[in-house]
C-alpha cells in the first residue's frame, strides 16, 4: 500500500509541483496563499507563451519557528492571452499579495488560470490546456515580519 505525500515529509527540500487539472491547482493555490511580490516580478513572455511570477512564498508546508518564506517561481504554460484588473505588471512600487489560483474551464482542454490578489486585483491567463508549475528557487529565509499570516474567520 502506498501513502500520499505529507507536509511533514517536505523537510528542507525545495518544493516543485506541477498542476494539470483543477484539483492539482488547488494544492498549488493553498501553498501560494499569502505570497507577496512587487508588480515588477510579473512577466508575460508572449513568444514563449508563458506567464511567470517570482513570489516570496510563505512556507505553509513547513510550520517553522520562526516562520519562513522562500522565493518561488510560478509559471503558467501555454498562455494565449493575459488580462488583468487592478494590477499594473511592471510596477515595482506596488506589493501584491496572492489570495488564490483557480482554473475556469473554457473550450476543453483550455480555459483561464485566474490569480486573485488582495485588494480586488486579478490576472487571468487564457491557456490552451492547464499546466502550472510552482518551484522554489532559493533557500528558505526567516519571514521579515516574524509572523505567520493569519486569516480571521
Amino acid at each position: 500500500m502506498t501513502e500520499d505525500a505529507r507536509f511533514e515529509d517536505a523537510g528542507e527540500s525545495p518544493l516543485r509541483l506541477r498542476a494539470f487539472d483543477a484539483d492539482d491547482l488547488a494544492v498549488i493555490s493553498a501553498l501560494l496563499q499569502d505570497s507577496v511580490l512587487p508588480g515588477s516580478e510579473i512577466r508575460w513572455e508572449r513568444g514563449a507563451r508563458r506567464l511567470a511570477l517570482l513570489v516570496n512564498r510563505f512556507r505553509w508546508e513547513r510550520p517553522a519557528r520562526p516562520p519562513e518564506r522562500v522565493q518561488s517561481l510560478l509559471v503558467v504554460e501555454g498562455v494565449e492571452a493575459v488580462r488583468s484588473q487592478g494590477i499594473v505588471p511592471g510596477d515595482g512600487d506596488t506589493v501584491l499579495s496572492i489570495l488564490a489560483a483557480a482554473f475556469e474551464p473554457g473550450d476543453a482542454p483550455g480555459g483561464d488560470v485566474v490569480l486573485t490578489f488582495a485588494g480586488d486585483g486579478a490576472i487571468a491567463a487564457r491557456v490552451e490546456a492547464l499546466e502550472v508549475v510552482l518551484r522554489d528557487v532559493t533557500r528558505p529565509y526567516v519571514a521579515p515580519s516574524g509572523k505567520t499570516p493569519h486569516h480571521p474567520e
